[in-house]
């Protein structure tokens, strides 16, 4: 498997790529081969007096490379020009990519919506499963808020396909989680006469249990109801999980324009670390 780590070189960046303990989780499912990218703005001239911004670049990628190479990774660096995600999009489908990795600084304590812009335009567009690596604030020498990436997930599922899409990278993550909480919240608009009963719901997500407990993750599952966002955080506080799993809906040149709103929130607003598994390439 691959993975493609955007980095900008930033403190938060560094940890990010850097941490060993993510450098073992994503060995454990099944990363063997990392492309590091960085992206130099298209408003940054190359003929900058007494700067060489690409060479400079290189020489940080080359730090980070020998980091994962140790780690016992295949490793390959790109530095390109232009709008960081659409190129990190560009490369990802070249390599085709099965995982992208960009590091975010933590919440702000002045603004509880704050994201990096390449992660939130990331969150929009992504090609490939985004995992947004969570990363303290207000320090010099940052490190990730989680100590583990996929040690304990939180799944969040409304049963739609992209949803179902999602639970499928338990395939994967498997190997590197011990615990797992799957919540369905229903929303006021769902709820019976016409919607399926909480019991219905409960058994829905059992299913779902049931097939992670036959691969040795202990499972718990949830259903509440109210604002799909809001009760996703509020899980997420309770069992402070290192990951939550999530899909996004929208398609096509749609979702280029808006993401669903509960995966908007959750990318930015979640703790802890984020996957978002978009719709398939092929929708």
């Amino acid at each position: 498997m691959k993975a493609l780590c955007a980095t900008d070189l930033s403190a938060a960046s560094e940890a990010a790529i850097k941490n060993q303990t993510c450098l073992d989780c994503l060995g454990r499912i099944g990363i063997d081969e990392i492309h590091l990218v960085t992206v130099v703005p298209s408003n940054v001239h190359a003929g900058m007096p007494g700067i060489d911004f690409e060479g400079r670049r290189r020489t940080a990628l080359s730090q980070y490379r020998s980091v994962i190479e140790a780690a016992g990774f295949d490793v390959e660096a790109h530095v390109v020009r232009g709008t960081p995600h659409r190129r990190i999009n560009g490369i990802a489908e070249t390599i085709v990519a099965d995982l992208i990795v960009v590091g975010s600084r933590g919440k702000s304590p002045l603004d509880n919506r704050v994201i990096g812009s390449t992660a939130r335009n990331l969150a929009r567009t992504t090609v490939a499963p985004l995992l947004v690596n969570r990363i303290e604030r207000g320090v010099d020498e940052p490190d990730p808020t989680r100590e583990h990436l996929f040690r304990r997930v939180l799944y969040a599922t409304d049963f739609s396909d992209n949803a179902e899409r999602a639970f499928e990278a338990f395939s994967y993550l498997r190997h590197a989680t011990r615990e797992a909480t799957l919540v369905h919240v229903q929303s006021p608009k769902d709820a019976e006469p016409n919607g399926e009963s909480r019991a219905v719901l409960r058994d829905r997500l059992q299913e779902r249990a049931e097939t992670l407990e036959g691969w040795g993750i202990d499972t718990r599952i949830e259903v509440t109801s109210g604002d799909p966002a809001e009760e996703i955080l509020e899980v997420e506080a309770e069992h402070d999980p290192t990951t939550t799993l999530i899909g996004s809906r929208g398609r096509s040149r749609l979702r280029r324009l808006l993401l669903g709103s509960v995966s908007e929130r959750i990318v930015a607003d979640a703790a802890g670390n984020v996957l978002l598994i978009p719709p398939s390439r092929h929708q």
